[in-house]
């Protein structure tokens, strides 16, 4: 299993000092906190896509992905969202098709629709449409990274005759997509049908909601012929924040959740943290409380940790990254490898996706494998 934390670049107002810091701050905190993730040993470090405060997350993620590409030799770089319905799919399939070159092949992307009703004006759609967007536009960016000669004609943008994105993916393998969904069965049938994982951002949802969701989509991953339901590739998100004692961390963490943008000023951290995933505590609690996610959402292959939300100080991040290297994902690695059957499918990477390819399981959508097919 892959291990990573993963930033949506608010900029909050510290509760302890009322102070916010400024965009230039901000944005390179995140290169500090991803340079500190691979330092510690993570996996993955992923970034949200906005276009609007209190964020300042790139509006175009493979621009930070391609600097920290230059940064880093190891970690893979994610997107906590790429926004897909107001992100043109011939920009996506571009973009990121360059930072995966850049990257040497360390380059994946969580697709999302956004929660955002204001930002699809800006880009000239409508949110009653978020759902056909989403469908189309992947179809659509599916075809880019598969086709050199792309013909098309949709709803939603002006039609393609001939078209061939540039550059082609890395070794003519695409870089890897998640369909990000809370909420839609849309998105899990969407992952499901073209054989592509799945991640539950379940920060803000409680275990039985997400196990429907992710039980969804293994039963359609199925039924489309990708493979056993089990082989379903599942990543989960989760918010900790950690001291050596309980209580501490408790009194710590209270006023930057209290003020948090997305979640402040609703339930009591008591009632949020027996709610859903998030876990304010010690290493053992965090480890503790991981390790009980496979039992709604089974063997999984990616699990990222929200850490620097809530006008938390870079320092105090920092310190919970090193936290998270030294004490809790080496436990979880160990643990996670006694307890998962052989058939569980390894992480996605590109060298996992060139094995497939080259073994002909290339997942093929609507049913089947290549070799199958």
């Amino acid at each position: 299993m892959q291990f990573g934390i993963f930033s949506i670049g608010d900029m909050t107002p510290d509760p302890r000092t009322g102070r916010v810091p400024t965009e230039h701050e901000r944005i390179q905190s995140m290169v500090t906190i991803a340079k500190r993730a691979e330092e510690a040993g993570l996996d993955v470090f992923a970034v949200g896509q906005h276009h609007n405060p209190p964020f300042v997350a790139p509006a175009n993620p493979p621009i930070l992905m391609a600097y920290l590409a230059a940064q880093t030799s190891r970690i893979q770089l994610s997107t906590a969202t790429t926004l897909i319905t107001t992100t043109d799919p011939v920009r996506i399939a571009e973009d990121y098709a360059f930072a995966q070159h850049l990257a040497q092949g360390r380059v994946d992307l969580t697709l999302g629709r956004g929660n955002t009703g204001p930002v699809y004006p800006w880009f000239g759609k409508d949110i009653r449409s978020g759902i056909p967007l989403a469908l189309e536009n992947y179809a659509l960016l599916h075809r880019l990274w598969r086709e050199t000669e792309v013909d098309f004609s949709g709803r939603f943008r002006t039609p393609l005759q001939g078209f061939t994105s540039t550059p082609r993916p890395l070794d003519d393998i695409p870089p890897f997509v998640w369909h990000g969904s809370i909420r839609s069965p849309e998105i899990a049938e969407q992952a499901a049908y073209y054989g592509d994982g799945f991640f539950h951002n379940n920060i803000f949802w409680n275990k039985e909601h997400t196990g429907r969701m992710i039980e969804l989509y293994r039963s359609r991953y199925a039924h489309y012929g990708h493979g056993p339901a089990e082989q379903a590739i599942v990543g989960l998100g989760g918010q900790v924040f950690m001291r050596r004692n309980s209580q501490d961390a408790i009194r710590e963490f209270r006023p930057y959740f209290d003020r948090a943008p997305v979640y402040g000023n609703g339930p009591s951290l008591e009632d949020f943290s027996a709610q859903t995933p998030l876990t304010v505590g010690t290493p053992d609690q965090v480890i503790e409380r991981t390790l009980s996610f496979r039992d709604y959402a089974g063997d999984y292959q990616r699990q990222l940790f929200l850490i620097d939300h809530a006008g938390l100080p870079l320092k105090t991040v920092l310190e919970q990254i090193d936290l998270l290297g030294e004490e809790v994902v080496p436990v979880l690695r160990r643990e996670v490898a006694a307890r998962a059957p052989q058939s569980t499918p390894e992480s996605p990477t590109h060298q996992v996706l060139a094995r497939r390819r080259a073994e002909g399981r290339d997942p093929v959508p609507g049913g089947g494998t290549a070799a199958a097919a």
